[in-house]
Parts: structure tokens; C-alpha cells; sequence
């Protein structure tokens, strides 16, 4: 039930957005979006292709070794807990500034690192930036973009995302073979990285601030001008559309409420049982997908192929994730979210394996690729389906706190798979990604709601 005491602004403006035809704003928002997560992903599999390359700098072995891969984790574990909680109080735009700025400072400091222990204290600083990048840029699409174009929409800008893991291969691969200057490649990639990030600053200043979070703040006249500013741009009059939806009775907005009373909202139901879900979702699900993607050079290593051709097959393999992302946006518009999550866990696991017990140098370019175009299906549907189960006012909160697990996992995936392949070898690494994977199925199975085509206000009530 709607609270009486709301205003007319606070009554429309989820509605309102939900009705917009995408316009202008809406595509500079995606796009923006979608340049600050390249970074975010172009940190996490900066890991896979550096770390190989490491050891003639510093002969990085053992420990170091996994404390470096474990370093720039550990930090976007921090920095999903406390920055992603900062959007929900300071709001979204101004949090994506403030994370790439700091990002794009300490990953140019990281270039510089005179030795190695220097270098895993920058990337972990690096990664407190970067961390909160995705948390914030999933509630921003949530919160702006309309509900029978939000799947659709949102993966246009992660695809824009995932063209940095090629980008990355074939960097590491081109200035590790051939560094410029002579300066090691690897300084060259953490340069390139924080030097791009700076440009996306300018873009980013000229984002609207989201119109349903001023609103969820009370903060009434900048939702309307802000809700004015992406009605221009889709070519409409937001007092209209205000209009129409008063006399329908559509209302999609929640009362402003005391920080402590909205934050006591995610203990109780639907929310608790959803926040469980999706911590035991993050708990598991950076086995298959980080631990492929941050790993793999090391298993073709670990296989007798030299690190030449290791990082060539990692290259062509990291084409999936833009091709993938790009095969997702059909795929999300057609299918209920939660059951795409499902069949994606399941083929992510099948064609890993494949990879791992591949003789032929065809087939493990192939299932890799397959690996990671499956894997950019599944993370484009989960990033969207866990930003549409929170209230806007807890939005960033709840997905900061659990996403930040993945960041932890992920740092602690080199202690936990390292040892099993080093011991093991590939085939039984790549079972334990499979076990976790299947926990993940199980978790969404029987906690997930369903989200496909529902505004906001269905899957969130008061």
C-alpha cells in the first residue's frame, strides 16, 4: 500500500520512468555506465595476463604470487562494502566519480612500483576504486532505465564493458613480446588502465543524477528536473506523463524514511531471504567465472604450453566475453532471468571442463571460447536480476554488501585452486569449479523471485 503522505512527485516518477520512450539520456547513460565497468573489468583480468609475464620482473613465486592475484580482490571487497553503501547516501553519480577517480590515481601509482610487495599494496589500493563500479553502475541501470528495456539496454552496456578482457590479452600479448621504450609491459598495461579511466571522468560529469533515488531521498524539485532531463531527451513532457499516470493510479515510489529505519527493511521479508540468496550466489559464483578468466593462462602453463603461447590462446579465448555479452541481450528479453541464470551455471560448468581436458590446440581455443561467451550471459543476467530485488533506497547497500563476497572469493580463489592444480592438475581445479557452480543453482532455484518484464514496484514491496 502506498503511504498517503507522499507527494505527486514521489507518487509518479518510478512510473513515469518505467513509460519513457529510451531517448538520448538513456543512451548517454549506458554508454558512460558501460565505460566506467570497462575498467572494472579491465583490472580483474589485468591478473591473468600480468601475473605470467611478473616473473621476469620480480620473480614472483609462491606466496607473492598469490597475494598479487589475491591483492586487487581484496580491495574491491572493500570497496563494495563501503562505497557501494556511500551511493545509497551521497547518490549514484556522484559515487562513480568519486570510485574511477580513485581507481585511476592508484592504478598509475601501481605502475610505478618499485618492487613487489609495493605493487600487491597499490593493487589493492586500486581495487577499494574499482570495487563498487559494478554495484553502482547495476542500480543505476536499474533505477533509470525503463522496465521492458532494462535487460536490453543493460547489456549493451556491459558488452561495452567486456571489450577490455580482448583488449587486455592482446595488450599483455603485443607490449610483453615487444615493450615500448623498454619499459615492461606490465607498467604499460596499469598506466594505460589509469590513464583511461581519467577520460572517462569528463564523460561521467555530464550524467543526470538518478530521479528515483533524489526522490527516495525527498529530495522532490531536483527529481522532477532530473526526471524533466530524461524526458527532454526522449523527445516527451514529463508533466504529462505525470498527468496520465495520476489519474491511472500508477504509482511506483517509496516515502522517505530515517537511514537506520530503511537499513532494518533488508532484515525482513522478501528482502532477508533475497539478501541470503545472493550471498551465497557471490560466495560461489567467482569459481567459474573469475576463476577461469584469472586463472586460465596458468592451466595451459601448468599443461607443458609456454607462456607465449599461453597468453595467444588466453587472447582468443577472452573474444567470447564481448560476443557473449552480445548473444545475452537477445536471450534476456526472451527469458524469465532466473531460470537464464540457471541454464548458463550449467553449460559454464560443461564446457570448462571441455577446456581443462582438451589435447588439441583447436579445441581448447574453442571451449575456451565458449567458456567465456557463456559466462558473460550468465554475469549480464545476474547484474541486471540483482539490482530489481532491492528498493531503490537499499538498492546500492544490498548489492554492494553481497557482491563484495564475489571480491572476497575471488581473492581467495589462488589459495583454494592454485594448490589443487599445482597437486592435481586442471581436470580435478576444474571439478571444484563445478561443485560451487552447482551450489549457486541451488540457491537461485529455491530463493530467486522472478523479475522478466515486472516494474520495480511488482518486485519490491513496500
Amino acid at each position: 500500500m502506498t503511504p498517503p503522505h507522499l507527494t505527486s512527485t514521489q507518487r509518479s516518477i518510478g512510473a513515469v520512468l518505467d513509460r519513457l520512450p529510451v531517448g538520448r539520456v538513456h543512451r548517454r547513460v549506458v554508454i558512460a555506465v558501460g565505460l566506467g565497468l570497462f575498467f572494472d573489468m579491465y583490472e580483474v583480468f589485468l591478473a591473468s595476463s600480468m601475473n605470467v609475464a611478473l616473473g621476469t620482473t620480480f620473480a614472483i613465486s609462491g606466496l607473492q604470487l598469490k597475494l598479487l592475484l589475491a591483492s586487487a580482490f581484496v580491495g574491491m571487497f572493500v570497496g563494495a562494502v563501503c562505497l557501494g553503501r556511500l551511493a545509497d547516501r551521497i547518490g549514484r553519480r556522484r559515487a562513480f566519480l568519486l570510485t574511477l577517480a580513485w581507481y585511476s590515481l592508484w592504478s598509475l601509482i601501481a605502475a610505478f612500483s618499485p618492487n613487489a610487495w609495493f605493487l600487491v599494496f597499490a593493487r589493492f589500493m586500486a581495487g577499494i576504486g574499482v570495487g563498487a563500479e559494478y554495484p553502482v553502475g547495476d542500480v543505476y541501470l536499474s533505477d533509470v532505465l525503463p522496465k521492458d528495456k532494462r535487460g536490453r539496454l543493460a547489456t549493451w552496456a556491459y558488452t561495452c564493458s567486456f571489450i577490455a578482457v580482448p583488449v587486455v590479452g592482446f595488450l599483455a600479448l603485443w607490449l610483453n613480446a615487444a615493450p615500448p621504450l623498454g619499459i615492461a609491459g606490465w607498467r604499460w598495461l596499469l598506466a594505460l588502465g589509469g590513464l583511461g579511466a581519467v577520460a572517462v571522468l569528463f564523460l561521467r560529469r555530464r550524467l543526470p543524477e538518478s530521479p528515483r533515488w533524489l526522490a527516495s531521498a525527498g529530495r522532490n524539485e531536483e527529481a522532477q528536473a532530473a526526471l524533466d532531463e530524461f524526458a527532454a531527451g526522449s523527445g516527451v513532457d514529463a508533466e504529462e506523463l505525470q498527468a496520465i499516470e495520476a489519474r491511472a493510479g500508477g504509482v511506483d515510489a517509496e516515502a522517505p524514511e530515517p537511514a537506520q529505519q530503511r537499513l532494518s527493511r533488508l532484515f525482513r521479508p522478501p528482502y532477508l531471504r533475497r539478501l541470503g540468496m545472493l550471498a551465497v550466489f557471490h560466495l560461489f559464483q567467482t569459481f567459474g567465472y573469475y576463476g577461469f578468466g584469472t586463472l586460465s593462462a596458468l592451466v595451459l602453463v601448468s599443461r607443458s604450453y609456454d607462456v607465449t603461447h599461453s597468453l595467444l590462446f588466453t587472447a582468443l579465448s577472452f573474444l567470447g566475453y564481448p560476443l557473449g555479452s552480445l548473444l545475452s541481450t537477445p536471450l534476456i528479453a526472451r527469458f524469465e532471468r532466473k531460470h537464464l541464470l540457471i541454464a548458463a551455471t550449467v553449460a559454464m560448468a560443461i564446457s570448462g571442463i571441455l577446456f581443462a581436458t582438451s589435447d588439441s590446440e583447436v579445441l581448447i581455443v574453442v571451449f575456451g571460447f565458449l567458456t567465456t561467451a557463456i559466462s558473460n550471459v550468465f554475469s549480464n543476467a545476474f547484474h541486471i536480476y540483482q539490482a530489481e530485488i532491492f528498493p531503490t533506497a537499499l538498492r546500492a547497500t544490498a548489492v554492494g554488501w553481497t557482491y563484495s563476497l564475489s571480491r572476497l572469493s575471488s581473492g581467495a580463489l589462488p589459495f583454494i585452486l592454485l594448490p589443487v592444480l599445482e597437486d592435481y592438475g586442471a581436470l580435478p581445479m576444474y571439478l571444484v569449479v563445478s561443485a560451487a557452480l552447482l551450489i549457486i543453482c541451488a540457491a537461485i532455484g529455491f530463493l530467486g523471485p522472478r523479475t522478466t518484464r515486472r516494474s520495480l514496484a511488482e518486485i519490491n514491496p513496500a
